[in-house]
């Protein structure tokens, strides 16, 4: 059997105790989330085991805790590749 690609998309809104699961989907939906990731410049993370533990979660609900840890890891990254951007951006 072929396993199907899974994919989670996640806001961190300001105040929230954590990360919020804003999708989540496999197949096609999975596709087209890491589609619409790509085409507004979102960063993409691939992480199979956070990926089954983020897709079975409720659209809306907070992460669980047992993913914060390596959840800050990827937020310390993107944050650090955002700044990068910006300071090319800006030279």
């Amino acid at each position: 059997m072929i396993e199907q690609k899974k994919a989670a998309a996640l806001k961190y809104p300001k105040g929230s105790e954590a990360p919020l699961v804003a999708a989540t989907g496999q197949g096609f939906l999975a596709k087209k989330i890491l589609e619409i990731a790509e085409k507004e410049k979102i960063p993409i993370v691939q992480d199979k085991n956070l990926s089954e533990v983020l897709c079975v979660q409720e659209v809306g609900a907070s992460v669980p805790p047992e993913t914060w840890e390596v959840l800050a890891k990827i937020f310390a990254f993107v944050l650090k590749l955002e700044g990068k951007r910006n300071d090319v951006a800006q030279n």
